[in-house]
């Protein structure tokens, strides 16, 4: 499996609203007009679909990018609303969370999947 390209599934009750959040806040767009797969870098992609869960309480999917603050900046900007953290294990600081090898932010879609954020230091 190795070889192969993964992409992620995210459950929507609102169509048009999970659109619109991606297109909106995150710049992103369907692959084709009212689609339901968004392409992202690399090769990846994620989808969109109607399923008959609620979203988990864990990180769904997330974005891997070479400067979590400015890219936490710029969705904040866009009324992205990040989530905080003040726990033993997880601690945010302006919404972000460091490690020696990790910097993280986390985020709601409009379904309520959460989203991250990361750096690889």
């Amino acid at each position: 499996m190795k070889n192969y390209s993964v992409f992620a599934t995210l459950p929507v009750t609102d169509f048009a609203r999970a659109r619109t959040f991606y297109k909106d806040k995150l710049g992103l767009t369907p692959s084709e007009p009212d689609g339901d797969v968004f392409q992202c870098g690399g090769g990846t992609a994620f989808v969109i679909a109607s399923m008959s869960v609620k979203p988990a309480g864990h990180t769904q999917m997330s974005f891997l990018v070479t400067d979590v603050a400015a890219v936490v900046k710029q969705l904040k900007a866009k009324g992205v609303v990040f989530e905080e953290y003040d726990l033993p294990t997880l601690k945010t600081v302006n919404s972000i969370a460091e490690r020696p090898d990790f910097k993280g932010a986390w985020f709601k879609d409009s379904e309520g999947n959460m989203i991250g954020v990361a750096q690889r230091m």
